[in-house]
């Protein structure tokens, strides 16, 4: 762990670093566990096909968490990676423009976890003798939120003697309590999606108070604690998703946590070195 002139390799600072950026390195991979996730669900909630419009509706999982991870960067860059007066010129409006784009898909995904919420509360009892005729058909039933199995003998025997419920517009059925499971899964998306829109909102203002030396200890200590409330409703919405949800959502939720609560560091540590700077030439 030392090098010949007896100095530490991996010091604190060091490690730290590389457990930062190990967070980011599982959040780039979930990406693609998502893109799984939604490819499968998007065949039986559009039957027919995605076409171009539908594409953030089908895939918004994905999309989102692929333009959340590239504004995570750019918090990164701006207040950990970059010295202040390198924002600069060409650099800062690229990073401007990227953020924009970020920010427009990230309302855009928000939009389509209202659209799904929207699509599971529209719904129909379905009348059918024999569910047991519907095997190798087209319908599935909702195991879990963005899960949609095919019919089996099993599932049929399951479903036998129960009120069936279909989705509008698909090939979807379930029960009543499986629905209601579901719709919450939903709500608790939603909710996950606006609150982290209002976090990162804050974040924005922050940075930009920093870069103009406007962000006194007031104002760190006021969005410190709004920050607090919505940190502890993001935490309960992990705590749901580990309890009633897929282990990928909640996984997700608790490295996007632990990521921004680096970015919330590295604020604080921006800060504190521009005061100490200003102090020192005073």
């Amino acid at each position: 762990m030392t090098n010949a002139g007896n100095k530490q390799i991996f010091t604190q600072e060091v490690v730290f670093q590389i457990f930062k950026y190990t967070i980011y390195l599982l959040l780039a991979f979930d990406i693609y566990h998502f893109f799984v996730e939604d490819f499968a669900a998007s065949t039986q909630t559009f039957a027919k096909g995605v076409s171009p419009s539908q594409v953030i509706e089908a895939f918004t999982a994905t999309i989102d968490t692929a333009a959340w991870l590239i504004l995570l960067l750019l918090f990164e860059l701006e207040t950990y990676v970059l010295d202040d007066d390198k924002i600069e010129g060409l650099l800062k409006w690229s990073i401007k423009l990227t953020r924009l784009f970020c920010y427009s898909v990230i309302i855009y995904s928000c939009y389509g976890f209202i659209s799904k919420w929207n699509l599971l509360h529209n719904t129909v009892p379905f009348i059918n003798d024999n569910v047991c005729h519907l095997i190798g058909s087209s319908f599935t039933y909702i195991k879990e939120i963005d899960k949609y199995l095919p019919l089996t003998l099993e599932v049929c025997n399951k479903l036998a003697n129960t009120p069936l419920i279909q989705i509008v517009g698909t090939e979807i059925i379930t029960d009543k309590i499986q629905l209601i499971e579901t719709q919450r899964l939903s709500t608790v998306e939603v909710t996950n999606s606006a609150t982290w829109l209002i976090v990162v909102f804050i974040l924005e203002v922050e940075v930009f108070l920093q870069l103009k030396g406007r962000l006194t200890e007031k104002k760190i200590l006021f969005s410190k604690w709004f920050k607090y409330v919505l940190y502890t409703l993001l935490f309960f919405v992990a705590g749901y998703w580990g309890v009633k949800g897929g282990l990928l959502d909640f996984w997700d939720a608790f490295l996007w946590l632990i990521a921004f609560w680096f970015i919330e560091l590295n604020i604080f540590q921006w800060n504190t070195e521009t005061n100490k700077a200003l102090e020192q030439k005073s």
